[in-house]
Protein backbone atom coordinates (compact mmCIF):
# COMPACT_ATOMS: atom_id res chain seq x y z
CA UNK A 1 0.00 0.00 0.00
CA UNK A 2 1.34 3.78 -0.76
CA UNK A 3 2.75 5.46 2.23
CA UNK A 4 -0.05 8.14 1.46
CA UNK A 5 -2.39 5.69 2.49
CA UNK A 6 -1.95 6.82 6.77
CA UNK A 7 -2.60 10.11 7.11
CA UNK A 8 -6.06 9.08 5.15
CA UNK A 9 -6.77 6.25 7.82
CA UNK A 10 -5.86 8.77 10.76
CA UNK A 11 -8.54 11.46 8.86
CA UNK A 12 -11.19 8.14 8.84
CA UNK A 13 -10.26 7.20 12.48
CA UNK A 14 -11.12 11.34 13.27
CA UNK A 15 -14.08 11.07 11.90
CA UNK A 16 -14.79 7.89 13.76
CA UNK A 17 -13.82 9.24 17.02
CA UNK A 18 -16.81 12.19 16.92
CA UNK A 19 -19.46 9.28 15.50
CA UNK A 20 -18.34 7.30 18.46
CA UNK A 21 -18.41 10.41 21.23
CA UNK A 22 -21.97 11.59 19.47
CA UNK A 23 -23.35 8.09 19.86
CA UNK A 24 -22.03 8.06 23.69
CA UNK A 25 -23.44 10.97 24.41
CA UNK A 26 -26.67 10.92 22.95
CA UNK A 27 -27.01 6.77 24.09
CA UNK A 28 -27.86 5.03 26.97
CA UNK A 29 -26.75 6.96 29.93
CA UNK A 30 -24.24 5.56 31.80
CA UNK A 31 -24.63 5.68 36.00
CA UNK A 32 -20.47 5.89 36.52
CA UNK A 33 -20.03 9.64 36.39
CA UNK A 34 -17.76 11.10 33.83
CA UNK A 35 -15.13 13.37 34.44
CA UNK A 36 -16.01 17.28 34.44
CA UNK A 37 -16.37 18.48 30.83
CA UNK A 38 -17.21 15.41 28.89
CA UNK A 39 -21.02 15.56 29.07
CA UNK A 40 -21.75 17.14 26.02
CA UNK A 41 -20.31 15.97 22.43
CA UNK A 42 -18.44 19.03 21.78
CA UNK A 43 -16.85 18.61 25.03
CA UNK A 44 -16.37 15.39 25.22
CA UNK A 45 -13.99 15.18 21.80
CA UNK A 46 -12.15 17.75 23.30
CA UNK A 47 -12.01 16.52 26.83
CA UNK A 48 -10.62 12.96 24.84
CA UNK A 49 -8.16 15.06 23.30
CA UNK A 50 -7.46 17.06 26.59
CA UNK A 51 -6.95 13.21 28.28
CA UNK A 52 -4.52 12.20 25.42
CA UNK A 53 -2.12 14.93 26.02
CA UNK A 54 -2.87 15.78 30.00
CA UNK A 55 -3.78 12.25 31.12
CA UNK A 56 -2.02 13.30 34.93
CA UNK A 57 -4.30 16.48 35.57
CA UNK A 58 -7.13 14.65 34.49
CA UNK A 59 -6.62 11.82 36.56
CA UNK A 60 -6.14 13.40 39.55
CA UNK A 61 -8.76 16.07 38.82
CA UNK A 62 -11.54 13.08 38.94
CA UNK A 63 -9.80 11.48 42.21
CA UNK A 64 -10.06 14.61 43.97
CA UNK A 65 -13.45 14.35 42.81
CA UNK A 66 -14.53 11.03 43.22
CA UNK A 67 -12.74 10.09 46.27
CA UNK A 68 -13.22 6.33 46.75
CA UNK A 69 -15.32 6.06 43.98
CA UNK A 70 -15.22 5.55 40.23
CA UNK A 71 -15.08 7.74 37.09
CA UNK A 72 -14.90 7.81 33.87
CA UNK A 73 -13.41 8.83 31.25
CA UNK A 74 -13.52 9.30 27.72
CA UNK A 75 -10.96 7.90 25.14
CA UNK A 76 -10.94 8.37 21.20
CA UNK A 77 -12.91 5.20 20.70
CA UNK A 78 -14.18 4.16 24.10
CA UNK A 79 -14.57 4.91 28.00
CA UNK A 80 -12.11 3.81 30.16
CA UNK A 81 -13.11 3.63 33.80
CA UNK A 82 -10.98 4.67 36.63
CA UNK A 83 -11.05 3.03 40.51
CA UNK A 84 -9.75 5.07 43.57
CA UNK A 85 -9.88 4.05 47.30
CA UNK A 86 -7.77 1.19 48.69
CA UNK A 87 -11.00 -0.93 49.00
CA UNK A 88 -11.72 -0.91 45.30
CA UNK A 89 -7.95 -1.46 44.36
CA UNK A 90 -7.82 -4.31 46.59
CA UNK A 91 -11.03 -5.88 44.84
CA UNK A 92 -9.48 -5.24 41.04
CA UNK A 93 -6.29 -6.42 42.45
CA UNK A 94 -7.94 -9.71 43.73
CA UNK A 95 -10.53 -10.70 41.19
CA UNK A 96 -10.98 -13.68 38.89
CA UNK A 97 -9.24 -13.80 35.98
CA UNK A 98 -12.40 -15.24 34.49
CA UNK A 99 -14.23 -11.31 35.25
CA UNK A 100 -11.13 -8.95 35.01
CA UNK A 101 -8.77 -9.97 32.05
CA UNK A 102 -5.09 -8.97 33.02
CA UNK A 103 -3.55 -10.55 30.05
CA UNK A 104 -6.22 -8.43 27.34
CA UNK A 105 -5.35 -5.59 29.68
CA UNK A 106 -1.98 -5.71 28.96
CA UNK A 107 -2.44 -6.80 25.14
CA UNK A 108 -4.05 -3.11 24.85
CA UNK A 109 -1.85 -0.89 26.64
CA UNK A 110 0.58 -2.48 23.78
CA UNK A 111 -1.10 -3.48 21.15
CA UNK A 112 0.19 -6.50 21.49
CA UNK A 113 -1.65 -8.35 18.83
CA UNK A 114 0.49 -6.05 16.50
CA UNK A 115 3.75 -5.37 18.27
CA UNK A 116 4.47 -8.79 19.90
CA UNK A 117 2.25 -11.19 18.34
CA UNK A 118 -0.91 -13.23 18.40
CA UNK A 119 1.20 -16.08 19.71
CA UNK A 120 2.72 -14.38 22.61
CA UNK A 121 -0.51 -13.31 24.10
CA UNK A 122 -2.59 -16.35 23.73
CA UNK A 123 0.09 -18.43 25.25
CA UNK A 124 2.28 -15.92 27.49
CA UNK A 125 3.99 -18.82 29.56
CA UNK A 126 7.09 -16.87 28.99
CA UNK A 127 5.86 -14.71 32.52
CA UNK A 128 6.24 -18.06 34.30
CA UNK A 129 9.49 -18.06 33.44
CA UNK A 130 10.08 -14.55 34.72
CA UNK A 131 7.81 -15.49 37.88
CA UNK A 132 9.64 -18.83 38.81
CA UNK A 133 13.35 -19.65 37.32
CA UNK A 134 14.40 -16.10 36.68
CA UNK A 135 13.56 -15.18 40.53
CA UNK A 136 14.90 -18.58 41.70
CA UNK A 137 18.46 -18.44 39.84
CA UNK A 138 18.42 -14.58 41.11
CA UNK A 139 21.35 -15.29 44.10
CA UNK A 140 23.00 -18.16 42.23
CA UNK A 141 23.97 -16.37 39.55
CA UNK A 142 24.24 -12.93 40.88
CA UNK A 143 27.94 -13.13 40.78
CA UNK A 144 27.14 -12.67 36.72
CA UNK A 145 25.37 -10.05 37.36
CA UNK A 146 27.69 -8.24 39.44
CA UNK A 147 30.36 -8.74 37.13
CA UNK A 148 28.39 -7.47 34.15
CA UNK A 149 27.18 -4.36 35.91
CA UNK A 150 31.28 -3.27 36.90
CA UNK A 151 31.80 -3.98 33.01
CA UNK A 152 29.28 -2.44 31.84
CA UNK A 153 29.59 1.39 33.61
CA UNK A 154 33.24 1.16 33.31
CA UNK A 155 32.82 0.41 29.71
CA UNK A 156 29.59 2.69 28.52
CA UNK A 157 30.60 5.62 30.79
CA UNK A 158 34.52 5.39 29.39
CA UNK A 159 35.53 8.00 32.16
CA UNK A 160 39.07 9.49 31.46
CA UNK A 161 41.19 9.98 35.08
CA UNK A 162 39.27 12.25 37.82
CA UNK A 163 37.60 14.45 35.48
CA UNK A 164 33.76 15.16 35.11
CA UNK A 165 31.85 14.20 32.53
CA UNK A 166 29.13 15.01 31.31
CA UNK A 167 26.76 11.95 30.55
CA UNK A 168 23.17 11.50 29.30
CA UNK A 169 21.65 9.31 31.72
CA UNK A 170 19.36 7.39 30.05
CA UNK A 171 20.63 6.32 26.86
CA UNK A 172 23.89 5.13 28.89
CA UNK A 173 21.20 3.54 31.33
CA UNK A 174 19.45 1.52 28.75
CA UNK A 175 22.77 0.28 27.63
CA UNK A 176 23.93 -0.85 31.09
CA UNK A 177 20.57 -2.26 31.68
CA UNK A 178 20.38 -4.16 28.50
CA UNK A 179 24.13 -5.64 29.43
CA UNK A 180 23.31 -6.74 32.62
CA UNK A 181 20.01 -8.15 31.92
CA UNK A 182 21.29 -10.14 28.30
CA UNK A 183 24.18 -11.65 31.40
CA UNK A 184 21.54 -13.78 33.14
CA UNK A 185 18.85 -14.11 29.55
CA UNK A 186 21.82 -15.21 27.13
CA UNK A 187 25.37 -14.71 28.85
CA UNK A 188 28.47 -13.97 27.22
CA UNK A 189 28.82 -13.29 24.76
CA UNK A 190 26.35 -12.25 23.25
CA UNK A 191 25.10 -9.86 26.20
CA UNK A 192 28.13 -8.23 25.22
CA UNK A 193 27.41 -7.89 20.83
CA UNK A 194 26.69 -3.94 20.73
CA UNK A 195 24.41 -5.10 17.67
CA UNK A 196 22.54 -7.13 20.03
CA UNK A 197 21.87 -4.62 22.36
CA UNK A 198 21.09 -2.08 19.95
CA UNK A 199 18.44 -4.21 18.76
CA UNK A 200 16.77 -4.89 22.04
CA UNK A 201 16.93 -1.57 22.99
CA UNK A 202 15.67 -0.30 19.52
CA UNK A 203 12.62 -2.73 20.09
CA UNK A 204 12.06 -1.62 23.91
CA UNK A 205 11.70 2.29 22.89
CA UNK A 206 9.81 1.28 19.28
CA UNK A 207 7.24 -1.45 21.00
CA UNK A 208 6.02 1.54 23.46
CA UNK A 209 5.81 4.54 20.62
CA UNK A 210 4.03 2.79 18.07
CA UNK A 211 2.06 1.14 20.65
CA UNK A 212 0.62 4.59 21.24
CA UNK A 213 0.53 5.30 17.70
CA UNK A 214 -1.67 2.46 16.74
CA UNK A 215 -4.11 3.30 19.81
CA UNK A 216 -5.02 6.28 17.61
CA UNK A 217 -6.96 4.47 14.99
CA UNK A 218 -10.02 2.52 15.86
CA UNK A 219 -10.22 -1.09 16.09
CA UNK A 220 -11.48 -1.78 12.70
CA UNK A 221 -8.48 0.28 10.76
CA UNK A 222 -5.94 -1.01 13.19
CA UNK A 223 -4.95 -4.25 10.95
CA UNK A 224 -4.11 -1.38 7.68
CA UNK A 225 -2.47 0.77 9.35
CA UNK A 226 -0.17 -1.71 11.53
CA UNK A 227 2.47 -2.72 8.55
CA UNK A 228 3.22 1.24 8.34
CA UNK A 229 3.64 0.98 11.84
CA UNK A 230 5.17 -1.80 13.67
CA UNK A 231 8.23 -3.59 12.95
CA UNK A 232 7.90 -6.60 14.76
CA UNK A 233 8.77 -8.78 12.11
CA UNK A 234 11.85 -7.05 11.17
CA UNK A 235 12.92 -6.90 14.54
CA UNK A 236 12.00 -10.50 14.87
CA UNK A 237 14.73 -11.61 12.04
CA UNK A 238 16.97 -9.71 13.87
CA UNK A 239 17.10 -11.59 16.61
CA UNK A 240 16.79 -14.62 15.13
CA UNK A 241 20.20 -14.04 13.71
CA UNK A 242 21.56 -13.37 17.36
CA UNK A 243 19.86 -16.31 18.87
CA UNK A 244 18.37 -18.32 16.15
CA UNK A 245 21.80 -21.04 15.89
CA UNK A 246 21.65 -20.79 19.84
CA UNK A 247 18.11 -22.25 20.27
CA UNK A 248 18.55 -24.86 17.80
CA UNK A 249 22.34 -26.09 18.73
CA UNK A 250 20.25 -26.78 22.66
CA UNK A 251 17.44 -28.38 21.24
CA UNK A 252 19.26 -30.76 19.30
CA UNK A 253 21.08 -31.92 22.76
CA UNK A 254 18.19 -32.16 24.60
CA UNK A 255 16.93 -34.56 21.88
CA UNK A 256 20.23 -36.10 21.97
CA UNK A 257 21.28 -36.54 25.76
CA UNK A 258 18.20 -35.79 27.12
CA UNK A 259 16.50 -32.06 29.47
CA UNK A 260 18.98 -32.36 31.73
CA UNK A 261 22.40 -32.97 29.68
CA UNK A 262 25.90 -32.10 31.46
CA UNK A 263 26.79 -28.02 31.37
CA UNK A 264 23.83 -27.30 30.54
CA UNK A 265 22.85 -23.36 30.14
CA UNK A 266 21.22 -21.58 33.25
CA UNK A 267 19.57 -18.86 31.46
CA UNK A 268 16.64 -17.69 29.79
CA UNK A 269 16.87 -19.80 26.72
CA UNK A 270 16.90 -22.89 28.76
CA UNK A 271 14.35 -21.92 30.71
CA UNK A 272 11.93 -20.95 27.76
CA UNK A 273 12.79 -24.42 26.01
CA UNK A 274 11.33 -26.51 29.54
CA UNK A 275 8.19 -24.79 28.87
CA UNK A 276 7.91 -24.96 24.95
CA UNK A 277 5.85 -27.24 23.54
CA UNK A 278 4.94 -29.06 20.08
CA UNK A 279 4.90 -25.92 17.36
CA UNK A 280 6.08 -23.72 19.91
CA UNK A 281 9.29 -25.23 20.25
CA UNK A 282 11.26 -23.81 17.36
CA UNK A 283 13.78 -21.09 17.42
CA UNK A 284 11.36 -18.21 15.66
CA UNK A 285 8.69 -18.15 18.69
CA UNK A 286 11.19 -18.32 21.40
CA UNK A 287 13.47 -15.58 20.00
CA UNK A 288 9.74 -13.53 19.86
CA UNK A 289 9.55 -13.93 24.01
CA UNK A 290 13.65 -13.52 24.32
CA UNK A 291 12.33 -9.81 22.52
CA UNK A 292 9.14 -9.26 24.85
CA UNK A 293 11.52 -10.08 28.01
CA UNK A 294 14.10 -7.89 27.10
CA UNK A 295 11.50 -4.85 26.02
CA UNK A 296 9.84 -5.41 30.06
CA UNK A 297 13.61 -5.58 31.66
CA UNK A 298 14.86 -2.62 30.05
CA UNK A 299 12.18 -0.65 29.77
CA UNK A 300 11.15 -0.60 33.64
CA UNK A 301 14.68 -1.10 35.27
CA UNK A 302 16.14 2.10 32.47
CA UNK A 303 13.16 4.07 34.26
CA UNK A 304 13.64 3.66 37.60
CA UNK A 305 17.24 3.52 37.25
CA UNK A 306 17.61 6.77 35.53
CA UNK A 307 14.60 8.52 38.20
CA UNK A 308 16.68 7.30 40.93
CA UNK A 309 20.27 8.83 39.55
CA UNK A 310 18.09 12.24 39.08
CA UNK A 311 17.09 12.39 42.26
CA UNK A 312 20.47 11.08 44.19
CA UNK A 313 22.13 14.40 42.11
CA UNK A 314 19.19 16.59 43.14
CA UNK A 315 19.22 15.59 46.29
CA UNK A 316 23.02 15.03 47.55
CA UNK A 317 22.53 14.47 51.48
CA UNK A 318 21.68 10.90 50.93
CA UNK A 319 24.76 9.96 49.21
CA UNK A 320 27.27 10.00 52.00
CA UNK A 321 24.54 7.87 54.12
CA UNK A 322 23.80 5.42 51.69
CA UNK A 323 27.26 5.25 50.85
CA UNK A 324 28.46 4.42 54.55
CA UNK A 325 25.74 1.84 54.28
CA UNK A 326 27.12 0.05 51.19
CA UNK A 327 30.67 0.18 52.35
CA UNK A 328 29.61 -1.34 55.84
CA UNK A 329 26.98 -4.18 54.26
CA UNK A 330 29.66 -5.68 51.59
CA UNK A 331 32.44 -5.33 54.24
CA UNK A 332 30.37 -7.59 56.62
CA UNK A 333 28.47 -9.77 53.71
CA UNK A 334 30.30 -9.19 49.99
CA UNK A 335 28.56 -8.68 47.33
CA UNK A 336 25.46 -10.97 47.23
CA UNK A 337 22.23 -10.75 46.59
CA UNK A 338 21.27 -11.50 50.33
CA UNK A 339 23.67 -8.86 51.26
CA UNK A 340 21.33 -6.25 49.03
CA UNK A 341 18.67 -7.24 51.52
CA UNK A 342 20.35 -5.55 54.23
CA UNK A 343 20.80 -2.13 52.21
CA UNK A 344 17.81 -0.71 54.03
CA UNK A 345 18.64 2.79 53.01
CA UNK A 346 19.47 2.24 49.65
CA UNK A 347 15.94 -0.13 49.60
CA UNK A 348 14.12 2.89 51.00
CA UNK A 349 15.56 5.16 48.45
CA UNK A 350 14.52 3.62 45.10
CA UNK A 351 11.10 2.89 46.24
CA UNK A 352 10.62 6.55 47.40
CA UNK A 353 12.21 7.60 43.92
CA UNK A 354 9.46 5.04 42.31
CA UNK A 355 6.40 6.77 44.59
CA UNK A 356 7.15 10.18 43.33
CA UNK A 357 8.06 9.51 39.25
CA UNK A 358 5.99 6.41 38.95
CA UNK A 359 4.67 4.70 35.44
CA UNK A 360 2.09 7.06 35.01
CA UNK A 361 -0.92 8.29 36.02
CA UNK A 362 -2.92 5.10 36.17
CA UNK A 363 -2.03 1.05 36.86
CA UNK A 364 -3.42 -2.05 36.48
CA UNK A 365 -5.31 -2.28 33.25
CA UNK A 366 -8.08 -4.85 32.94
CA UNK A 367 -10.35 -5.63 29.94
CA UNK A 368 -13.97 -6.69 32.03
CA UNK A 369 -14.61 -10.17 30.27
CA UNK A 370 -17.60 -11.43 31.73
CA UNK A 371 -20.85 -11.08 30.19
CA UNK A 372 -22.48 -9.67 33.63
CA UNK A 373 -19.68 -7.17 33.68
CA UNK A 374 -18.13 -6.58 37.23
CA UNK A 375 -19.48 -5.97 40.07
CA UNK A 376 -17.75 -4.50 43.08
CA UNK A 377 -18.98 -5.37 47.01
CA UNK A 378 -21.57 -1.87 46.98
CA UNK A 379 -22.96 -2.80 43.78
CA UNK A 380 -21.19 -0.73 41.63
CA UNK A 381 -20.74 -2.24 38.21
CA UNK A 382 -18.59 -1.72 36.02
CA UNK A 383 -19.89 -2.75 32.07
CA UNK A 384 -18.85 -6.58 30.06
CA UNK A 385 -16.09 -5.26 27.48
CA UNK A 386 -14.70 -2.16 29.00
CA UNK A 387 -11.63 -1.30 30.65
CA UNK A 388 -10.51 -0.87 33.61
CA UNK A 389 -7.13 1.07 35.63
CA UNK A 390 -6.39 2.03 38.69
CA UNK A 391 -5.27 5.33 39.36
CA UNK A 392 -1.67 5.22 40.50
CA UNK A 393 0.18 8.82 40.63
CA UNK A 394 -2.98 10.42 42.62
CA UNK A 395 -2.35 7.69 45.25
CA UNK A 396 1.02 8.50 45.27
CA UNK A 397 1.00 11.76 46.18
CA UNK A 398 -2.21 11.53 48.65
CA UNK A 399 -1.76 13.49 51.72
CA UNK A 400 -3.81 11.27 54.11
CA UNK A 401 -1.82 8.16 52.84
CA UNK A 402 1.91 10.23 53.18
CA UNK A 403 2.74 13.03 55.02
CA UNK A 404 4.03 15.45 53.13
CA UNK A 405 3.41 13.44 50.18
CA UNK A 406 4.70 16.06 47.85
CA UNK A 407 8.32 15.87 49.49
CA UNK A 408 11.17 13.62 48.78
CA UNK A 409 12.52 11.97 51.38
CA UNK A 410 14.18 8.85 50.58
CA UNK A 411 14.56 7.01 54.20
CA UNK A 412 10.77 7.21 54.34
CA UNK A 413 10.42 3.41 54.14
CA UNK A 414 13.55 2.67 55.71
CA UNK A 415 12.99 4.68 58.75
CA UNK A 416 9.07 3.08 59.05
CA UNK A 417 10.98 -0.35 58.82
CA UNK A 418 12.56 0.68 61.18
CA UNK A 419 9.62 1.63 63.94
CA UNK A 420 7.84 -1.62 62.77
CA UNK A 421 10.94 -3.99 63.57
CA UNK A 422 11.33 -2.01 67.52
CA UNK A 423 7.31 -2.65 67.71
CA UNK A 424 7.52 -5.93 66.09
CA UNK A 425 4.94 -5.33 63.06
CA UNK A 426 5.00 -8.25 60.51
CA UNK A 427 4.28 -5.28 58.09
CA UNK A 428 8.07 -4.57 58.36
CA UNK A 429 8.56 -6.44 54.98
CA UNK A 430 5.83 -4.76 53.26
CA UNK A 431 7.93 -1.16 53.13
CA UNK A 432 10.57 -3.03 50.51
CA UNK A 433 11.08 -2.04 46.59
CA UNK A 434 9.37 -5.48 45.86
CA UNK A 435 6.65 -4.74 48.03
CA UNK A 436 3.03 -3.70 46.76
CA UNK A 437 0.35 -2.24 48.10
CA UNK A 438 -2.53 -0.38 47.98
CA UNK A 439 -0.79 2.62 48.98
CA UNK A 440 2.20 1.78 46.44
CA UNK A 441 1.33 0.52 43.06
CA UNK A 442 4.62 1.14 41.05
CA UNK A 443 4.34 -2.76 40.38
CA UNK A 444 0.27 -3.12 40.48
CA UNK A 445 -0.94 -5.03 43.01
CA UNK A 446 -2.98 -8.59 43.92
CA UNK A 447 -2.26 -12.04 41.92
CA UNK A 448 -1.11 -9.98 39.01
CA UNK A 449 1.96 -7.78 40.45
CA UNK A 450 4.77 -7.16 38.12
CA UNK A 451 6.44 -10.68 38.05
CA UNK A 452 9.81 -9.20 37.25
CA UNK A 453 10.04 -7.16 40.37
CA UNK A 454 12.38 -9.42 41.88
CA UNK A 455 15.00 -9.28 39.27
CA UNK A 456 14.64 -5.55 38.35
CA UNK A 457 14.63 -4.69 42.45
CA UNK A 458 17.87 -6.73 42.37
CA UNK A 459 19.45 -5.29 39.19
CA UNK A 460 18.50 -1.37 40.66
CA UNK A 461 19.94 -1.69 44.28
CA UNK A 462 23.16 -3.46 43.06
CA UNK A 463 23.95 -0.70 40.43
CA UNK A 464 22.84 2.32 42.64
CA UNK A 465 25.26 0.66 45.07
CA UNK A 466 27.89 0.57 42.77
CA UNK A 467 27.34 4.25 41.75
CA UNK A 468 27.53 5.26 45.47
CA UNK A 469 30.79 3.44 45.92
CA UNK A 470 32.48 3.63 42.45
CA UNK A 471 31.35 7.91 41.68
CA UNK A 472 30.80 10.91 42.46
CA UNK A 473 28.05 12.44 41.20
CA UNK A 474 26.23 15.94 40.65
CA UNK A 475 23.39 17.48 38.91
CA UNK A 476 23.54 19.75 36.02
CA UNK A 477 22.26 22.56 37.75
CA UNK A 478 23.06 22.12 41.06
CA UNK A 479 19.27 21.27 42.85
CA UNK A 480 17.60 21.44 39.72
CA UNK A 481 15.81 17.77 39.21
CA UNK A 482 15.16 17.46 35.46
CA UNK A 483 11.40 17.92 34.58
CA UNK A 484 9.72 14.31 33.62
CA UNK A 485 8.40 13.44 30.21
CA UNK A 486 5.09 12.27 29.57
CA UNK A 487 3.84 10.66 26.02
CA UNK A 488 -0.04 9.15 26.34
CA UNK A 489 -0.39 7.11 29.00
CA UNK A 490 3.29 7.17 29.83
CA UNK A 491 5.28 8.77 32.56
CA UNK A 492 9.37 9.02 31.89
CA UNK A 493 12.26 10.54 32.85
CA UNK A 494 13.86 13.11 30.67
CA UNK A 495 15.64 11.83 27.83
CA UNK A 496 17.60 14.41 26.84
CA UNK A 497 18.95 15.11 30.42
CA UNK A 498 22.74 14.40 32.10
CA UNK A 499 24.40 14.50 35.13
CA UNK A 500 27.88 15.28 36.06
CA UNK A 501 29.89 12.02 37.13
CA UNK A 502 33.75 11.04 37.56
CA UNK A 503 35.74 8.11 39.46
CA UNK A 504 35.71 8.61 42.93
CA UNK A 505 39.55 9.44 43.95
Amino acid sequence: MDDKLLPFLYGVGAVVSIAWLHKAVYGPKDPIPAVIGSHGLISSFTAAYHFLHHPMEVVQQGYDQYRDGVFRVPRLFRWDYIVTGPKRIAEVGSASDDVLSFYQGAADSIQGKYTVGQEILDNPYHQLTVRTSLTRNLGRRFPEVRDEIVCSFDEVLSLQGEDWKMVPVLPSIMQIVARTSNRLFVGLPLCRNMEYLVLNIQNTIEVVQRAQRLALFPNFLKPLAAPFIVTREKRLRQMLKFVGPIIEERIAKEDELGADYPDKPNDVISWLLELAKGPGRIPPPIAARILSINMAAIHTSSMALTHALFDLTTYPEYVQPMREEAERVIKEEGWTKAALNSMHKIDSFVRESQRLRGNGPVTMLRKVIHPDGFKFSDGVVIPFGSFLTVSANPVHYDPTIYERADVFDGFRFSKLREEMALESDERVFNRQVVSTGIDHLVFGHGKHACPGRFFAATELKAMLAHVLLTYDVKAEVEGVRPPDYTTGMIAMPNPQAGIWIRKRR
